[in-house]
């Protein structure tokens, strides 16, 4: 595709025609293309990459008045990142118009993060074409949707956090994790966690290591609180009540007393339908939470 067919695609694909194309152009050229890295994407990256940043901070901070540091910092840390650039450039199949030399072409798959550049290469571009609230508003076009998922999620997987400041909310006394039972080869080792709290133990959870196996035991204290809840679409949303110091619900006096874990036959965890041999592998919280159903249930 030649130069000036690029530039006008590129173009059609972010919506925005410049008015200096030797910028559009720079923010297409790769290093590994340029005669001097200066004439590169890589300075247009680097501005773009802070644009990208105060734009979604500013907008976090005037659209969230209630939500402290901490809950506009987990919405910002999965708004803004290298892999939802990427995933944005690949979208807008900006991967494509991306001009690189000789050595990068041919070999296969482009990397993420040269997916993720290209876009904040072109948001840096834009911001010296057309201004700053042109860039704004082509920022916030592109994520509004996920802004508006990840503060309607309100925990970002990390339940652990959310139980802990819950539990001070409420008065519940400090959330603290037990390791009721660990099954399989020290390579592969699953445990078995619950939460406790003064006189109340909730349910225990699987999990393939001690970290995955305490996100789903906060998890599944919360879902009996009636604090979460699961929709249609198989994600968890948290309940108004985890945002003020209203009580919890009687039921909770109902939760299990403290049991001692040695008092745990094995013919009992043979039948929990949490045991080790239905829980799968998991990279991360993220993937904790996506198979909740099958932890928690």
């Amino acid at each position: 595709m030649e130069l000036m067919e690029r530039l006008a695609e590129a173009e059609r694909r972010i919506g925005y025609r410049f008015k200096d194309r030797e910028l559009l152009a720079r923010s297409l050229r790769h290093a590994s293309s340029a005669d001097d890295r200066l004439d590169s994407n890589e300075r247009l990256e680097f501005l773009g990459d802070a644009i990208l940043g105060m734009v979604v901070c500013t907008e976090l901070f005037d659209r969230y008045p209630t939500l402290f540091e901490g809950e506009l910092t987990k919405i910002k840390s999965n708004v803004v990142s290298r892999r939802v650039c990427a995933e944005i450039a690949e979208e807008l199949e900006l991967g494509q118009l991306l001009q690189l030399g000789k050595g990068m072409n041919g070999r296969g798959d482009m990397p993420s993060s040269l997916h993720a550049a290209v876009l904040e290469s072109i948001i840096g571009a834009m911001y010296l074409d057309g201004g700053f609230d042109l860039a704004r508003q082509f920022i916030l076009d592109l994520l509004n949707p996920r802004i508006e998922h990840a503060a309607k999620l309100g925990h970002q997987h990390n339940f652990k956090s959310v139980l802990q400041q819950v539990f001070q909310r409420k008065g519940l006394g400090a959330p603290s994790y037990k390791v009721l039972d660990e099954r399989g080869p020290d390579h592969a080792k699953c445990f078995e966690v619950c939460v406790a709290a003064g006189s109340r133990q909730f349910e225990g959870c699987w999990g393939p290591n001690k970290k995955q196996a305490e996100q789903q035991a906060a998890l599944s204290a919360l879902l009996h609180l009636d604090l979460a809840v699961t929709d249609g679409d198989g994600d968890i949303r948290l309940a108004e009540a985890c945002w003020n110091d209203d009580p919890v619900e009687d039921h909770v006096a109902e939760s299990p007393s403290v049991v001692d874990p040695d008092e745990t036959s094995v013919d009992d965890q043979a039948h929990d339908s949490t045991a080790p041999e239905d829980v799968h592998p998991l990279d991360d919280a993220d993937d904790a939470a996506a198979d909740v159903e099958t932890l928690v249930e």
